[in-house]
């Protein structure tokens, strides 16, 4: 029973994120306590997904004083919260946020592991966070916020925004349980 309830709490909380997106707005924080059933889950998730395109393959993120340096793919919310086979050596965008320096909330997450999101720990406000982009520009972004402990099942932060951001996330622990860590960097 216990292995079944880790992967329904991890879909309940990218769901949660799907919703927000496809909603276009910020509502206030959520806390679900049973996830929605499979039927109205996959429903508004394949709507959700057309809110903002893939990201096109070529992007990067790089953040130079931590010595991260990571290509970005597009995330598979199945594949990542259900099935718990997200890959090493990558960061993925978030499906439906926005694509980075499309003026809105760009959302990114990776492993924290070694080499990856791991040393996104050591953060601090006024580091500079790099997107490259396929057709050769560098996206600037400084960081201006950074949360340690969130809930994993406060979506709030992948929701769609205007002013443009970058919003980065890595877990805590292993547990679906543990706090996330997310880190918020606005162009400049």
């Amino acid at each position: 029973m216990s292995r079944l309830i880790a992967p329904l709490g991890i879909a309940a909380f990218f769901l949660g994120i799907l919703l927000i997106v496809q909603q276009g707005s910020l509502p206030a924080p959520t806390y679900p306590s049973v996830p929605p059933s499979p039927a109205s889950a996959s429903a508004d998730a394949s709507a959700t997904l057309r809110a903002h395109p893939p990201i096109p393959v070529g992007y990067r993120v790089q953040i130079p004083r931590l010595g991260i340096d990571l290509a970005i793919l597009e995330g598979d919310i199945e594949r990542d919260t259900v099935q718990y086979r997200t890959p090493d050596g990558y960061a993925f965008h978030l499906p439906g946020t926005a694509i980075p320096g499309t003026g809105a909330n760009a959302y990114l997450y990776a492993h924290a592991r070694p080499g990856m999101f791991l040393a996104l720990w050591n953060v601090k406000a006024g580091d500079v966070v790099w997107i490259s982009t396929p057709d050769g520009r560098a996206l600037r972004y400084v960081v201006s916020e950074v949360h340690p402990r969130v809930p994993p099942s406060d979506t709030s932060w992948a929701a769609p925004s205007p002013p443009e951001r970058l919003t980065l996330q890595t877990s805590t622990g292993p547990a679906d349980t543990d706090p996330r860590f997310v880190v918020v960097a606005h162009p400049g």
